[in-house]
């Protein structure tokens, strides 16, 4: 399988917020965004393994800065790092004041996926290699980033054990 650079599998998109998008405070909904997020980490993907894939984890979502209503939002995304059947994809959204051209970094956020086959089975993708210094520090980092992801989730099935699939008030347990 050869490999394949990061910048091969850029996506973006750029949306208008129009008030549908918005909430009380005239702020893009927080899921709106996560929307966003996923939907152009996963054409990354398919990009790079051009194979259907699944989002396997999105680590944390920082907003760090508020998009507001008459805004763009560009979400920009690639994949910087892949292990046997699964891709990091890297993403960060840009908000735009379309009135005054003030621009900022509004989130970033790390994506897993994996691709898959007709049956729904993992299948091996093509390795990536970075270019540019941003990549390669990504690129560097991402074993760390995957090795905390494993972590969480094995965490995250602990608790899912603990909790189990009975509804809280079925329980007979006092709270």
């Amino acid at each position: 399988m050869e490999k394949k650079t990061c910048s091969n599998s850029l996506a973006v998109k750029t949306s208008h917020v129009l008030p549908p998008d918005t909430n009380n405070h005239g702020t893009l909904f927080g899921g709106k965004l996560m929307a966003h997020i996923d939907d152009v980490a996963a054409i990354a993907a398919v990009r790079h393994a051009r194979l259907p894939v699944v989002t396997a984890s999105t680590d944390s979502v920082d907003f760090l800065s508020p998009v507001k209503e008459g805004d763009s939002i560009c979400v920009e995304a690639f994949v910087t790092w892949t292990h046997n059947t699964s891709m990091e994809v890297f993403v960060k959204a840009v908000t735009e004041n379309l009135l005054t051209g003030e621009r900022r970094v509004c989130t970033t956020a790390f994506l897993t996926f994996v691709a898959i086959d007709d049956d729904g089975k993992p299948v091996p993708v093509p390795d990536v290699y970075p270019e540019t210094e941003q990549e390669k520090q990504l690129n560097k980092q991402a074993p760390d980033r995957a090795r905390r992801r494993k972590e969480r989730r094995q965490h995250s099935k602990e608790i899912a054990r603990s909790f189990g699939t009975d509804y809280p008030w079925n329980k007979s347990k006092n709270y």
